[in-house]
Parts: C-alpha cells; sequence; structure tokens
C-alpha cells in the first residue's frame, strides 16, 4: 500500500495543521498533497488571528513541517505543495526559501516524482468574484461568468505583464504543463475542480435579475478536458468548498481517472487518506481540533 494524505483549503488554522502533523507521526504516509488556500486570511495586511509565534510560512508552517521530518528521519513523507486563489502570490519567496530548508516541495507549474508516479502541480482557477487575481487566469477563453470579476481587473500582490494578464489561459498552462506526456500514471494536484462535477458545485443558482443565471459551476473546462481525453490517473483539488456538502460527494471518476476534493467549508480537518495503487478505494474523514 502506498499512503499518500491529501488536504486543501486549510486557511491558515493552526489547530488543522498540528493535527496533521500529529496524524503524520502516526500513520507516515508516504507523501502529503497540500492543495492550496494554506494561508490564513488577511495575511498580508497583519490582521491574520492564528496562534502562534513568529512568521507564519517561516516559522510557523514550515517548522512544523521539519519537525514532523526531524522525528520520522528516513520515514519522513515528501511533501508537495500549490498555493490557491487566496493565497497572496508576494508569499512565493517565503515558501521558497522554506523548500530549500527542506520543509516541502512547491510544484505549481512543475513535474515531480515520486517512485515512478510523475507528479504535476497546478495552482490557478478561473475568474470569480475575489478581489485577489494573482492565481486565477480564464479559462479557455476570455469569457468570465455572471458575478465574477476578470483576472483583468482586480489587484495582484506582485506585478504582472499586461499581456499576459489579459491573454493568458489555464488551457495554455496545462498544455505546457504536461507537453505530450503520457500521463496514465500520473498524479495532478490542483486547486481548482473540474468544471461540471460533483466537486465544483458552489450553490450559485438564480442571479440578481430575472435575465440573469449564474451556473453554480465554478470548476474549470480546461482541467474536464484535460481529464477527459488524456486520462491521468488520480486527480487532486480544492477550492469549493461547500461543493460535498450540496451534492454528498468528494470523489467521482472521469473515464479511467479518479478525481478527488480534499475541500472542506467545516471547522474540522478534512482528510483524505489514498492509497496511489488503488485510489477509487480512497477514504475521507472530518477530524476534530
Amino acid at each position: 500500500m502506498a499512503l499518500v494524505f491529501h488536504v486543501s483549503d486549510l486557511g491558515g488554522s493552526s489547530g488543522r495543521y498540528r493535527r496533521l502533523w500529529e496524524l503524520t507521526r502516526q500513520e507516515r504516509p508516504e507523501a502529503l498533497f497540500l492543495g492550496g488556500d494554506l494561508l490564513p486570511p488577511g495575511l498580508l495586511h497583519g490582521d491574520e488571528t492564528t496562534q502562534h509565534e513568529g512568521d507564519f510560512i517561516e516559522d510557523f508552517l514550515a517548522g512544523g513541517f521539519l519537525a514532523v521530518r526531524r522525528d520520522l528521519g528516513e520515514r519522513a513523507p515528501r511533501v508537495f505543495l500549490v498555493l490557491g486563489n487566496e493565497d497572496p502570490a508576494a508569499t512565493q519567496p517565503a515558501f521558497e526559501r522554506a523548500a530549500t530548508r527542506g520543509a516541502w516541495e512547491p510544484i505549481h507549474m512543475r513535474q515531480a516524482w515520486l517512485g515512478d508516479r510523475p507528479i504535476y502541480g497546478y495552482g490557478c482557477v478561473p475568474p470569480g468574484p475575489g478581489a485577489l487575481k494573482d492565481w486565477e487566469r480564464f479559462d479557455v477563453s476570455r469569457y468570465v461568468p455572471p458575478g465574477a470579476v476578470s483576472p483583468a481587473d482586480g489587484w495582484r500582490s506582485v506585478p504582472m505583464e499586461r499581456h499576459l494578464v489579459r491573454f493568458h489561459t489555464m488551457h495554455r498552462d496545462l498544455d505546457h504543463l504536461t507537453g505530450v506526456e503520457d500521463l496514465g500514471r500520473a498524479v495532478f494536484l490542483c486547486h481548482a475542480a473540474p468544471y461540471g462535477t460533483d466537486l465544483d458545485h458552489a450553490g450559485l443558482e438564480g442571479g440578481p435579475g430575472d435575465d440573469v443565471t449564474i451556473d453554480p459551476h465554478i470548476g474549470s473546462v480546461a482541467l474536464r478536458r484535460l481529464i477527459e481525453r488524456r486520462q491521468p490517473w488520480l486527480t487532486l483539488h480544492g477550492h469549493v468548498r461547500s461543493s460535498w456538502r450540496r451534492t454528498g460527494a468528494w470523489k467521482q471518476r472521469l473515464g479511467r481517472s479518479t478525481v478527488i476534493s480534499a475541500a472542506h467549508d467545516g471547522p474540522e480537518l478534512a482528510l483524505v487518506r489514498i492509497d496511489l495503487e488503488a485510489p477509487w478505494a480512497a477514504e475521507r474523514e472530518l477530524i476534530e481540533l
């Protein structure tokens, strides 16, 4: 059994992280997959309320994962992560510094390997209603759904060239990331969910006027197309925290691909345990803090 943990949308909760570290020491998975929206809201503005000493990323977060590594030694898991749309890109240098200390491996737009399995990371999401646009991209076209704010508007914590803001798409990113590789054994760690599935239902039916219909599904068309056409072994997602409550599902199959979300809108730690050799048998547990 090749046990891995998948978590997402921890929102800077020190309680969730401490429970994750505790369970990692007990169960010793081969890898941890952290699927974005990892930081406290308002971190850049100094108004986060997580109880910890020092800098949240480099002291609390990296310190916790490094302590697990010290305790488990050769049995310590690989830690793969992407940031999400609520994690300012201005924090990337802190994550990269911690990576040089061995805390984790940031893999947005990168390929890594876990044994003989390629691991791909992608943290971007389609246009949404939030103001922060660091990790938003147009999906397969410049279409912006009703209620969303264009990635060309809003604000960014780091500058991005204007032509990239206007014309960059998730479709282009994913093509560049994967090339022509065979994805039959690949694992994808994404923040977005694939469009029109049980994992991306945000409950947005209706609209501000009688002539406006808001699609309740907020996932990525580009991501769904990639999964359906190229059939990766396993894809991991987050972002749409209320979807499991609305659909009753946190995993499904798209062809031969197993598609799993760890997003959760309650106070607990939502932990998904996955055997990489049999991902459809994955189990999800809501763990009290």
